[in-house]
């Protein structure tokens, strides 16, 4: 009877907790209102606010422009100017002789520039996860109902090498397709020299339209040839740059030397490197200096990444 009486106590205690626990999770909350729900990954419909991905990237624009061959022009002096390959204004304009234009003739020059532009960020939903497929597994095997003998053993053998098996992956050669695309011609070695001494006072900045380095010196300083070339300009028809030379290096590079107070070579002159070639001023300047500029391809680089320049 005791066991009885303790089996059927400890029923009424589990039903009586079960019960207090039942209500309990029913009843509201101390402040009356019901706890709140929060749904994690799920936006606010009342949120404004939207952040679009962006990105900043180039684009190349192109203006035409016509030139008017003026006195004392040279292909490569208006290539120069422009900032673009004297190569590329002989085909624009069908010359065949670079040195072969005339006062008042008139060539199209195809000027490119680079600006800004904010492009949206596309962002494509991850795909679903694919498990991998698995070839060559037997789930089970293929068996048919047959009585035991020799005989049924030898075709169960056989009706297990019937399974359907993957068929091998046979990777083709993949065929030779021509490059057509005409490779770059490699960059021609060049072995650069300093084109006078002393210290830098403005160095190339691609923001502030500074196409090369200005050197300070004093007047009539030797100015020497900064690599082996040809003289392919030499005057003062250039605004802004003075008594210049520009020498033709070889097809990749142009080098030239401005503000000049006297220039010692002509155009069509070979020179060597570390020939002297002028003699520093200040023509079109406001003090004695050097005006030093490397291009390839027509386009303004640092010097700096050719010279051991000394910065003041």
């Amino acid at each position: 009877m005791t066991a009885v009486r303790n089996i059927a106590q400890r029923t009424l205690w589990t039903v009586t907790s079960v019960a207090i626990l039942l209500v309990a999770c029913g009843a509201p909350a101390p402040s009356g209102r019901k706890a709140p729900i929060v749904e994690h990954g799920v936006s606010d419909p009342q949120s404004t606010t939207s952040v679009v991905p962006q990105k900043t990237v180039s684009r190349t624009t192109t203006t035409t422009k016509i030139h008017v061959v003026q006195k004392g022009d040279t292909l490569y002096s208006i290539a120069f100017v422009n900032g673009v390959d004297y190569r590329e204004v002989a085909d624009w304009n069908d010359i065949k002789d670079p040195s072969a234009i005339k006062i008042g003739q008139q060539l199209k020059l195809n000027i490119q520039t680079d600006e800004p532009v904010v492009q949206k960020v596309e962002i494509k939903p991850a795909a679903p996860f694919a498990p991998p497929k698995l070839g060559g597994i037997r789930n089970q095997p293929k068996v048919g109902r047959l009585a035991y003998s020799e005989d049924a053993l030898a075709k169960a053998d056989r009706m297990q090498d019937d399974v359907a098996q993957p068929a091998p992956v046979v990777v083709a050669n993949k065929p030779q397709v021509a490059n057509t695309a005409k490779d770059d011609a490699p960059e021609e070695a060049m072995e650069w020299g300093m084109p006078t001494s002393g210290k830098v006072i403005a160095e190339f900045s691609e923001s502030a339209n500074r196409k090369g380095v200005d050197i300070t010196g004093k007047r009539s300083q030797a100015i020497v040839a900064s690599a082996s070339g040809k003289v392919v300009y030499s005057g003062s028809g250039l605004r802004g740059y003075g008594k210049l030379i520009i020498i033709k290096h070889n097809k990749t590079y142009l080098s030239a030397y401005a503000h000049n107070d006297q220039i010692l070579v002509k155009e069509g002159q070979s020179v060597s490197r570390g020939q002297k070639i002028a003699e520093m001023g200040n023509t079109d300047a406001d003090q004695v200096k050097l005006h030093f500029e490397i291009r390839k391809l027509g386009k303004p680089v640092d010097p700096a990444k050719y010279l051991p320049l000394v910065k003041s």
